[in-house]
């Protein structure tokens, strides 16, 4: 039998933080976690630290009955984490003892068990269709049961503000059951997510005064308030915090254990993680989100790619003074990075700073900056983005320092266009094949090359590749990964024109090693997909050494 209790953390601790992802974040819509996903989650969660782990509802799904037996089977070995286990109370008219959903619970062997019960009056006698007394009795002979086989025990008060808002001294009772029978930690849910900051802290802080319980707190979002709402409960006295991975969850989901976790360590001086698990916070929220087959949200506080990513001159120019200036914290404690954006709202020191950034040396080069500066503002102007493709953005970057600096080489490309070709076949079987033909100039010798494709871009690339492979040795390693387009209105790109229209094509490369971004941009797809090739083979060419680069022709 796995051990799930952790070794070197004492269950005791003075704040628990609660995970339940795999329960109650698994209720997303578009999330399906298989068992093995679950133990996947489950380690990684345990390796950040967190306290509780709440595995699923045994005995009610099968795949979380199999999750426990595994986990008890030895697949799940926790280091910090305490595996819980999510039931319901007791039915009505029966006892804990004799009722097979508890029975489940304690087959799950997990050390720590966490009952629901209704707490608001009107939930007990419409849906449970019992009354009061019987519920509270549901309450404590459950607890009792479970502590006396020897299960730590939690309490979720289902729906608990909106039922301390209609019948206080109800939901005062329910808690009460729980723990006066053994339960050691009242958590007050709010379960539709209705709740505001002000309001659900008023309520913590006089339940607590009321009662001397310690309580915890579980909040949904449907009022995009469950951080904001589980830290106001953690400074108005609850130690115990539930929260799931990346805030997922039913309707508009749960707290985020990323931002709650980041604004309880960083505002509240918490210890909620152990010593080191902290900078993992960016990894793990990154890594749950793949199993999870959910894209990371960028913009998500502390961990998404642009929480610590600046756009604006003025930002730019005070960060190069000191980054803290418009940084709430170092990227770095939760194991991100931050970012200089390069768009037309940028100024010279946004240049500088995403130079830098870049390994590009612009001190000393106020011309450079000063060209690269009104090239970037009059592309942006034609529907180029640099936001996303710094390696065109070093590109041109570079090309404006050789212009002005004598000392540095005018960089060229690995390669000279003469022409190219596509051509569209569509067979009379429906078939739809792409022919492209490409006539370069390669170490001083005249290369034609024709290569098939699924698409003209397709096409174009392995084209380009067969004329260039036997003079570029690392051509081979290089891999387009992915590519992205989207068509701009004259409106959107800030022209007059009305029907026309621009196409910008992004261009992701690797080589295996490192992943690197181009753009092109033209009125005829093709064009700009060709555009964003040829920037993309001559970062690389750049990058590997053997000659210059030259930036896109725009």
């Amino acid at each position: 039998m796995t051990r799930t209790t952790p070794a070197d953390t004492p269950l005791g601790d003075a704040f628990h933080l609660y995970d339940t992802t795999l329960r109650d974040g698994a209720q997303r819509e578009g999330i399906s976690y298989s068992v093995t996903d679950k133990l996947a989650v489950a380690r990684l969660l345990d390796g950040l630290g967190v306290g509780f782990i709440e595995g699923g509802w045994p005995g009610a799904l099968p795949k979380d009955t199999e999750f426990f037996a595994r986990a008890a089977a030895g697949e799940l070995e926790l280091r910090h984490a305490a595996l819980v286990a999510f039931g319901s109370t007791r039915r009505a008219g029966t006892t804990a003892a004799q009722d097979p959903q508890v029975r489940a619970l304690l087959e799950s062997q997990a050390p720590v068990v966490t009952l629901v019960a209704k707490s608001d009056r009107r939930h007990i006698e419409r849906a449970l269709r019992t009354d009061v007394a019987e519920a509270v009795e549901m309450v404590r002979d459950t607890v009792s049961f479970l502590v006396g086989e020897g299960r730590r025990v939690f309490l979720d008060a289902e729906h608990f503000f909106d039922g301390y808002a209609f019948d206080p001294d109800c939901s005062l009772r329910v808690l009460a059951a729980a723990v006066e029978s053994g339960a050691d930690v009242a958590v007050l849910c709010d379960t539709n997510g209705g709740q505001l900051p002000l309001g659900l802290a008023d309520t913590v802080r006089e339940v607590i005064a009321r009662t001397g319980f310690r309580v915890g707190i579980h909040c949904q979002d449907d009022t995009s308030c469950a951080v904001a709402n589980s830290v106001a409960a953690v400074q108005a006295g609850a130690s115990h915090v539930q929260c799931t991975a990346n805030g997922y969850g039913e309707r508009a989901g749960n707290a985020d254990l990323f931002a709650v976790t980041g604004n309880l360590v960083t505002k509240l001086g918490i210890e909620a993680l152990p010593t080191g698990a902290f900078a993992e916070l960016t990894r793990v929220s990154h890594a749950l989100a793949e199993i999870a087959n959910i894209a990371p949200d960028t913009h998500q506080a502390y961990v998404g790619s642009s929480a610590f990513a600046h756009k604006a001159g003025l930002h730019a120019s005070a960060i190069k003074v000191d980054p803290e200036l418009y940084n709430h914290i170092d990227p770095a404690i939760v194991g991100n990075d931050m970012r200089v954006l390069v768009t037309e709202m940028a100024g010279r020191a946004s240049l500088e700073l995403k130079g830098h950034e870049l390994g590009v040396d612009l001190a000393g080069r106020p011309e450079a900056v000063t060209n690269a500066l009104r090239k970037v503002k009059d592309l942006e102007a034609r529907g180029w983005s640099f936001e996303a493709a710094d390696a065109s953005f070093e590109l041109l970057l570079r090309t404006e320092i050789a212009g002005v600096d004598p000392t540095q080489s005018d960089p060229v490309s690995p390669f000279e266009l003469e022409s190219y070709r596509v051509i569209l076949d569509h067979d009379r079987d429906g078939s739809v094949v792409s022919e492209a033909t490409v006539k370069v100039r390669v170490d001083g010798q005249r290369v034609i090359a024709t290569a098939e494709g699924n698409g003209p871009v397709h096409a174009l690339d392995a084209a380009l590749r067969k004329a260039l492979s036997p003079h570029l040795p690392w051509l081979d390693g290089v891999e387009l990964t992915d590519y992205k387009v989207r068509i701009l209105t004259a409106g959107a790109r800030g022209g007059d024109h009305g029907t026309d229209a621009v196409t910008r094509v992004l261009v992701q490369s690797t080589d295996r090693e490192r992943e690197w971004t181009t753009v092109g941009v033209h009125g005829n797809i093709v064009e700009a997909s060709w555009l964003a090739l040829c920037d993309a083979l001559a970062h690389k060419a750049m990058r590997a050494g053997a000659i210059g680069a030259v930036a896109h022709s725009g």
